[in-house]
């Protein structure tokens, strides 16, 4: 799979900083869709025991959302805003990757106004989706 951009490249394409960044590639980019991933470290604040837990998990799919604002922004060569989690519904986690699982997440805009997106996102492990639901997020004002 093609790289956009990878680890310092995203790191500048949104607004969380280390130790709390849970995005370090971006695949694609398009109006409607993103992919990204993340490499699980064994030194990343959500693994415990060699596990990805899901609050990471979790906080990585919403930096998907993120990383998808912050490369339109960037496109438009303004900053990176910072944006909340405003709810998740419908989420499944069938199963928690282990250090070194490469997780890849296809983030699918459903509805994009005024600040606020409302997105689908599954994420998978080898191909195998992992996780799945839906995520609103809010811009800061």
């Amino acid at each position: 799979m093609e790289v956009l951009a990878h680890n310092q490249a995203v790191q500048d394409l949104i607004p969380q900083k280390f130790p709390f960044v849970m995005v370090d590639t971006l695949f694609s980019f398009s109006e409607s869709e993103l992919i990204s991933g993340l490499r699980v470290s064994d030194d990343n604040i959500f693994t415990v025991d060699g596990v990805f837990r899901e609050s990471g998990l979790i906080e990585h799919m919403a930096q998907s959302v993120a990383l998808h604002t912050g490369y339109q922004f960037f496109l438009k060569q303004e900053a990176a805003p910072t944006g909340y989690i405003g709810s998740v519904s419908s989420l499944t986690i069938s199963e928690l990757p282990e250090v070194g699982d490469e997780i890849v997440t296809k983030v699918a805009i459903l509805q994009e106004f005024g600040g606020i997106t409302m997105v689908e996102i599954a994420s998978s492990v080898n191909g195998s989706e992992i996780a799945k639901g839906q995520m609103k997020t809010v811009l800061a004002s």
